[in-house]
């Protein structure tokens, strides 16, 4: 279980556009990377403890995080990066059911949002809610097939918990291709064509 990658424990940045208008940006920080972009208009306390928040998640001070985080999305209840990141801190609390409410709560601002697909199939990993898992991870694919982190994710859904080889195999190949620096790609490709060819 070592291999299993950890939720990112950030995904969102804010830069100022004007006095009172805040683009949100969240960067996966995968070596294939992409960036969505949102644009809310915050005030600018609101912004500090959006900053403040993600200083100490960083620092691995969840429930500081959380706390404040739980301030912004009050205060700024469509900042879908501020759920998702909300999302996250719980589940790195391991307070799953909290973790689900902000993830379902930033999907429903934006059904197309695949970090928070993502990490709703985390959480539903963590829940035994296999199936559930993948359709979460396919749907991030399906949205943005170059994040690598959900390719990944589907890979070791396949292999560890579903029991699905030919699924695993597919996504950890193409992981590999798209990210070719991450050595352990091939050690799991080998062990799992290891195994079939054992069987």
């Amino acid at each position: 279980m070592a291999r299993l990658p950890s939720a990112f424990l950030l995904i969102a940045a804010l830069g100022a556009l004007a006095c009172s208008t805040v683009t949100s940006r969240t960067q996966v920080r995968d070596d294939g990377g992409f960036t969505i972009t949102e644009q809310v208009n915050v005030a600018p306390e609101v912004r500090a403890q959006f900053d403040g928040a993600l200083a100490l998640l960083k620092q691995g001070q969840y429930q500081g995080g959380i706390d404040l985080l739980v301030q912004v999305t009050a205060a700024a209840p469509d900042l879908i990066a501020a759920h998702i990141d909300l999302g996250i801190a719980y589940g790195q609390v391991n307070d799953l059911a909290r973790a689900e409410q902000s993830l379902e709560r930033a999907l429903s601002l934006n059904p197309r949002h695949p970090v928070a697909h993502n990490e709703l199939g985390i959480v539903y990993r963590k829940t035994g809610r296999f199936e559930r898992a993948r359709d979460s991870y396919e749907r991030a694919l399906e949205l943005h097939p170059e994040f690598h982190y959900a390719r990944r994710n589907l890979a070791i859904l396949c292999d560890v918990y579903l029991a699905d080889p030919g699924c695993a195999l597919t996504h950890y190949t193409l992981y590999a291709a798209a990210v070719p620096q991450d050595e352990s790609a091939s050690i799991w490709i080998a062990d799992l064509r290891n195994r079939m060819a054992a069987k």
